[in-house]
């Protein structure tokens, strides 16, 4: 069963930046995912915990989306003592725009 949700083999063939690009879209495809980076962008960092607070979803939930952000390279994380401190890589965020627009530019250009 875990097949059928893998990618399929010709994914692969795709140039590596055009697998990180889909890889950083995939990481924006969840409303919540988008919330999470609103909240940071609107401080410079903040834990978990105030995510949750802002969000009113559970801490685990908060934490997976979390976590997929970072492996995106869309979110910063740094262990601060006992807590956990996020914040918008603001620069990989331009990228993502940039990457659009060249998108939409190639695709839209030959009109």
């Amino acid at each position: 069963m875990a097949d059928s949700l893998a990618e399929p083999d010709h994914a692969n063939c795709a140039p590596p930046q055009s697998r990180a690009v889909a890889a950083r879209f995939a990481a924006l495809s969840h409303p919540a995912r988008i919330e999470i980076l609103r909240h940071l962008s609107a401080s410079r960092s903040c834990c978990c915990r105030e995510v949750v607070d802002h969000l009113d979803l559970a801490q685990s939930t908060v934490s997976q989306h979390l976590k997929i952000l970072v492996e995106a390279g869309l979110v910063r994380f740094q262990s601060d003592r006992q807590r956990s401190r996020y914040e918008v890589d603001r620069a990989a965020l331009a990228d993502v725009s940039a990457s659009l627009t060249a998108l939409v530019n190639s695709c839209c250009s030959g009109r």
